[in-house]
């Protein structure tokens, strides 16, 4: 990946286009650790609708084991977010190049943790459920609430409900007939449309990835999504780390 490319697309200083590619690869990334960790833990870890609605059945049923757990997977989400929000306001007021990348390089020691250890982490019971539970819902929160300040809430890349109503209401536009002389014709935005379609297609081919991967390699696979983070992420963070170095040779 070019040094350029790179820095345009995690710096500090956003374009709509850095914001687009960073999209797709994050959502690319999403896809894969939500199917592939499906299969290890049994649970999707982006889906925060789906775990608070169950535990509202469970509460009905009289499963208070399984309210606790998905407790545990909703308040890890809920960490993430917070987690990434504080690095990105600390870093913001510093100033720093890494602005965007510090969640996303922690993301990628917590893909390593779960890639290396997972079989470990799996037998250790956290905030009512696994740490494997845990680590991949906190993954999703920090990534999400990235995203979304990083766009201003325009991108997400664990949210396929929103990206799919969105698609629906543009294609609704689209297919709208305009027959009204005197009166504001109703058009497609076709680049956003495109944009949402993309976003859709990256995080289904990392889902189909990450499952194949998962499958076929267990826990590890998750490496190369961790080493594809700090690829993205890493440059910003070295030229944090040489103006650090400068500043203190100059004094």
């Amino acid at each position: 990946m070019p040094i350029n490319y790179a820095r345009r697309l995690i710096g500090s200083e956003r374009s709509d286009t850095a914001n687009r590619h960073l999209g797709f690869a994050l959502a690319f990334v999403a896809g894969a650790i939500n199917a592939g960790g499906f299969l290890a833990v049994q649970q999707y870890t982006s889906h925060m609708t789906g775990i608070v609605s169950s535990m509202a059945d469970n509460i009905v049923l009289g499963a208070h084991g399984l309210v606790l757990a998905g407790l545990g997977g909703v308040v890890s989400f809920l960490l993430g977010a917070v987690c990434s929000t504080l690095m990105i306001h600390y870093s913001r007021r510093r100033q720093l190049h890494s602005e965007y990348a510090l969640p996303l390089l922690l993301e990628a020691v917590l893909l390593l943790c779960f890639g290396l250890l997972g079989s470990l982490l799996a037998t250790v019971a956290g905030l009512f459920v696994p740490l494997t539970v845990m680590l991949l819902c906190f993954i999703m929160g920090l990534q999400n609430a990235l995203i979304t300040k990083l766009s201003r809430a325009d991108i997400r890349t664990t949210h396929v409900t929103g990206i799919i109503t969105d698609i629906g209401i543009e294609l609704g536009k689209l297919c709208y007939w305009n027959r009204s002389p005197g009166l504001p014709s109703v058009g497609v935005d076709r680049q956003r449309l495109r944009i949402l379609l993309t976003l859709l297609g990256c995080f289904f081919l990392g889902g189909v990835l990450g499952a194949l991967g998962f499958n076929y390699l267990g826990y590890v696979s998750t490496v190369p999504l961790a080493l594809f983070l700090v690829l993205l992420a890493g440059v910003p963070a070295v030229d944090d780390v040489l103006r650090w170095l400068r500043r203190r040779l100059a004094s």
